[in-house]
């Protein structure tokens, strides 16, 4: 080909890119009042009529989210910047028409929540969810996108994303979707990164602390980023070869965790000094082992992701759940927190899923279906959780435990069948439904384990023998029927009255005799509680079977019933060397092998 045929061919396929692309402006000149100005360009619309809208969902989350809400002052042109007409068809979109082809949009955004869900603009960051900042049409949701981040140089702004950089401040996407999917930090934050098997793990960190206190933190990323990766053996494909850690550790943030494909948001109000170094790390762990399990080990029933309404799945206890039995242990690994404090960190999440009245009406799956309703969602009637809904999060912890320890009594461990799905769905990013779970877990174990696993315990909402599997690896679980118990949560307000904050428990003293949300105890046998005192520690006088003749008021109107205590049907764990209990050496070598405590 000759030099200026090659010329006009390279001239005209930079035309037709720069048509298909479409491309966003945004600028924080009002930051102070949480605002940002934000343009959009469509180039090359065919049709007489353009929708475009805000998201109602985002990347991680599971419930809806009403991202238009924040939006005003929009304003449509044409090229020549005439003004076009704007129709409102719904309250997530706009409908723009009489076009020449290309339409301009100009809109202010309000953003004041500062997590994984939401925007925050202030004059500490920007920090943004591509969602629930940046409107969108779908029907060009193919085409690639550049967006310029206009950063406030006197705050001395930079930008952490994993969005490709072109050059300066401005960014692109391949696509809608991976858009949508890469967040935004823009502030003074303080970067860190390592390199792992030729990819670069990096840590933006907007927190007021020092830089040696970055740096400690930062070795504790390492650490957790390392032992993960023995997990699955190796670590994913990261697009563009690096991952970044976006985390924000203002007193204005909201504390949250989100997953994305290559990058995780880290919020909380903790800063480092204050608390965080301890405390925010666990979200590290979580977040970064979603880049194997949810990014590439995917549910197909998020696939693909639905912008415009809630995405519902039944595998959250195994998304979620098994990345929740991974959190801690992998710190415990990675030498962050002592095995003590990881089993006996297991006591919360395991009283709470076992003596949950909610087993009798969902199993692990139905309890998934119930994210669009819990997962950050918002209602204001009454809902009785307390009885109907076990967190995916923890029920799939406890089970992942019980999978681990379960395979451990055959020589076999979590990690090498987390492996083998790997191999099978993540790596090669087929997404899964429940029955691959299965069929995978009976590749690894049988298929006698792998069903007595999933029907009973999937398919079903029974418990394994948790006694049996945690005293194979030398721990006790341990419950005191010495202990006095009530029910429900009640709070005292200083003048002798205790009100009734939660909705009691099916079968509990207080559910069984009537007392409800809202009553307000006045007396007990006939006295006021005194003062400077729990509820607890009032009724941890008492003994099981004792009965209390309880006054109370409900809707104003004094009554009076009597409450028979039971056993406290909680338990604690720990391990048997505390109980005085001395652990054989097979326990103690299967607890090693299980914890891989590194000091």
């Amino acid at each position: 080909m000759k030099a200026f045929q090659y010329i006009i061919v390279l001239f005209f396929c930079s035309f037709i890119s720069k048509a298909q692309t479409n491309s966003y402006v945004i600028s924080f000149e009002n930051a102070v009042h949480h605002e940002a100005n934000i343009k959009a360009s469509f180039p090359n619309v065919m049709s007489d009529t353009l929708s475009v809208r805000m998201s109602r969902t985002s990347p991680g989350r599971y419930a809806l989210h009403e991202f238009a809400k924040n939006v005003y002052g929009l304003t449509a042109t044409d090229s020549k910047g005439n003004r076009l007409e704007v129709l409102r068809p719904d309250p997530y979109q706009w409908q723009v028409t009489g076009h020449d082809g290309t339409i301009n949009i100009e809109y202010t955004l309000f953003a004041n929540r500062g997590g994984g869900t939401y925007s925050q603009i202030d004059e500490t960051h920007a920090h943004l969810n591509i969602p629930a900042t940046f409107l969108y049409a779908p029907s060009l949701s193919d085409r690639k996108i550049v967006i310029d981040f206009k950063v406030r140089k006197d705050l001395n702004w930079k930008v952490a994303t994993q969005l490709p950089l072109v050059s300066g401040t401005t960014y692109t996407a391949p696509n809608l979707y991976y858009f949508m999917d890469s967040p935004v930090e823009i502030s003074a934050f303080k970067l860190r990164e390592f390199e792992v098997d030729g990819q670069t793990i990096q840590l933006a960190l907007h927190d007021p602390g020092t830089e040696e206190e970055a740096d400690t933190y930062f070795e504790k990323v390492k650490k957790v980023v390392l032992a993960e990766k023995e997990v699955y053996g190796e670590l994913p494909k990261f697009d563009y070869n690096k991952y970044i850690f976006l985390a924000c550790y203002m007193p204005n943030a909201s504390g949250d965790g989100m997953e994305h494909r290559n990058s995780t948001v880290l919020t909380s109000t903790r800063s480092l000094a204050k608390g965080g170094m301890k405390r925010n790390i666990g979200t590290v762990s979580h977040e970064f082992f979603h880049a194997w399990n949810v990014e590439r080990i995917r549910p197909k029933s998020l696939e693909p992701f639905n912008f415009e309404k809630a995405n519902m799945s039944g595998a959250l206890w195994f998304a979620e759940g098994f990345t929740s039995y991974y959190t801690n242990l992998i710190l415990c690994r990675a030498g962050l927190i002592s095995p003590e404090e990881y089993i006996e960190g297991l006591t919360g999440t395991f009283n709470y899923v076992w003596n949950s009245p909610a087993r009798e009406f969902f199993n692990p799956i139905e309890m998934s279906y119930q994210a669009p309703f819990v997962d950050a969602a918002t209602s204001v009637d009454p809902v009785n959780r307390e009885n109907t809904f076990i967190s995916y999060y923890s029920y799939g912890s406890v089970l992942g435990l019980a999978l681990d320890l379960s395979l451990r009594k055959k020589d076999l461990n979590l990690d090498d069948y987390m492996k083998l799905v790997w191999k099978k769905y993540g790596k090669t990013e087929k997404p899964y439904i429940i029955e691959n779970l299965q069929q995978t877990l009976s590749e690894y174990a049988g298929d006698d384990f792998s069903n007595t696993f999933f029907n009973n315990y999937i398919y079903k909402s029974e418990m394994p023998n948790y006694n049996e599997l945690l005293n194979s690896v030398g721990v006790t679980l341990k419950q005191n029927l010495e202990a006095p118990y009530f029910g429900v949560s009640v709070s005292l307000d200083g003048d002798g009255y205790g009100k009734i904050k939660s909705n009691p428990k099916i079968g509990t003293p207080a559910y069984i005799t009537g007392l409800d949300k809202g009553d307000v105890i006045t007396s007990i046998n006939g006295q006021d509680f005194p003062k400077d005192i729990q509820f607890d520690e009032f009724i941890a006088r008492f003994k099981p079977n004792d009965v209390l003749s309880i006054n109370f008021e409900r809707f104003g109107n004094a009554k009076t019933t009597k409450v028979k205590l039971l056993s406290d049907p909680n338990y604690t764990i720990g391990l048997q060397e505390k109980y005085g209990d001395t652990p054989s050496k097979k326990q103690l070598n299967d607890r090693k092998d299980w914890l891989k405590y590194k000091l």
